[in-house]
This record gives structure tokens, sequence and C-alpha cells, in this order.
């Protein structure tokens, strides 16, 4: 079974969580039984997720050996120059090594989005700009870092895809199976 699963903002990508106070977890959107996370969401991020109760299915979702792309909307903070998408279109240099190239582009008008609760602090004097980044690889906040390395920090971030798979009218905290 495969099941895409548009995760809300501030919701983990596991059913249970120790912390105290304990957050929000996928136990709360009342998903089939016995599906796990292929992959992981940030706890701060939103949009697909894919889970399946076939391992197989999950390595080859995840595994970097398989290059699935993956297709993020990230809303940053700034004005993106030339430079800075080709920076991210090249590869760009993290802390724990090089990234891959990326396919990026900008999106103007901005995609059509749920608000987000709480909503993205909004600065009158500073500009923000939407881009479209794919990319093979699943590093921890990978996207985020690669923005924030040619000066664009990340203000929201929503995977739109995995693979073929797309988000595609899937409300906040619903999900169908595939």
């Amino acid at each position: 079974m495969l099941v895409a699963f548009n995760k809300p903002f501030n919701v983990l990508c596991q059913f249970t969580d120790r912390s105290d106070p304990p957050r929000r977890t996928l136990a709360a959107f009342g998903l089939p039984p016995r599906v796990y996370a292929a992959g992981r969401l940030d706890y701060d991020s939103e949009g697909l997720l894919l889970l399946t109760d076939d391992g197989a299915l999950a390595n080859r979702l995840t595994d970097p050996r398989h290059k699935q792309p993956k297709t993020y909307w990230v809303q940053v903070e700034g004005t993106p120059t030339d430079a800075q998408l080709e920076q991210l279109r090249l590869g760009v240099v993290l802390n724990d090594g090089p990234t891959l190239p990326a396919k990026v582009e900008r999106l103007d008008p901005a995609p059509p989005l749920w608000e987000r609760d709480p909503p993205v602090r909004f600065r009158k004097m500073v500009p923000d700009a939407w881009l479209a980044l794919t990319i093979t690889e699943g590093r921890n906040r990978q996207v985020r870092r690669m923005t924030a390395a040619v000066g664009l920090p990340t203000l929201r971030l929503v995977r739109a895809a995995m693979g073929d798979v797309r988000l595609d009218g899937l409300a906040p905290g619903t999900w169908r199976v595939l």
C-alpha cells in the first residue's frame, strides 16, 4: 500500500512522540494501520509525505542510489538573482560536502497554497520570492541549508512532489491511497 499524505506544519513524521509536552504526530490523522513514512519531512516543513507498508518500496523511494526527484516549493527571503539560482543549479558546498546540482526556477505567481497556521512572518521592507527546487538527495534540512548557503533564507518549505506523485489538491492533514 502507498499513501500520499499532506503533512501540516509542526507535525512529526512518526506516530509517537516522547517529548514533554508531546508534539502532534501522524497518529492524529487516521492513516491506515501498519504504514510508515518513506523518508522524512521536517517538523517545520509541509506537504507531500509518502507512507507505505512495503519496506522494499520505502527503500526505492528514499535510498539516494535511486535518485528519486523531490520537488519543493520554497518561499525565500530576498529576491533571487540569476547568480544565486545558478549556484543552486550547479550544487552548493554545505558543511557535510557538496550537493548534487538542483533544478531551480522562480515561481511567479506564488503556488496556490493554503494558509499556514501560524502564518509566515511578514516583513514590509524585506521582499520574498517563491522557487521550485528539485533535488535527488535527501540530507537533513538540505533545501533550507542550500538556500541559506546562497544568501536566501527559507521562510516556508512545502514538498510538492516525490517522483511521479504530486500533492494535487490534497488539503493539509488529508491523505489518499495510491
